[in-house]
């Protein structure tokens, strides 16, 4: 095995960790997210809900909003392809979720993009971006209203 597919694989073990961490965060637990998530200034997102975030302090705020509202939660991927370039790597794929939001059961489908960098010997992602799914944002925005 070459150096390039140790780290094709090492990437694909954080993305690994990263959808077991999602499917967490979709049945009320945000926890796993810190594990696998850099804790830098520098993060961001860009959710299917629309806006953007910027800062561990920030995401991880979001995360724990959803997860408070999330139950019976399942994340898949499918069409997965990972590039690495030293200490950044970079995944596409398309994401098929489902949970039960505020008592409501939904499910969506999107791309996906999660860029990876290797921090103190370990790939943590620092950027997070699907795409926008207004239907699915203005459902979030009128729950529980």
């Amino acid at each position: 095995m070459n150096p390039s597919q140790i780290e094709v694989d090492e990437v694909r073990a954080a993305s690994d960790q990263l959808y077991d961490a999602l499917e967490a965060l979709l049945n009320g637990d945000a926890g796993p997210m810190a594990e696998i998530w850099s804790h830098e200034d520098d993060v961001t997102t860009m959710t299917e809900l629309g806006g953007r975030e910027k800062g561990w302090d920030a995401i991880s705020g979001s995360m724990e909003e959803v997860a408070s509202a999330c139950s019976d939660g399942t994340a898949t991927r499918k069409d997965q392809l990972i590039r690495v370039t030293g200490d950044l790597a970079y995944e596409l794929c398309t994401e098929s979720l489902s949970a039960t939001l505020a008592g409501e059961s939904i499910t969506w489908e999107h791309r996906a993009t999660n860029i990876y960098r290797k921090e103190n010997g370990e790939w943590k992602i620092v950027h997070q971006h699907a795409d926008l799914d207004a239907e699915l944002a203005e459902k979030v925005a009128n729950m529980g209203a």
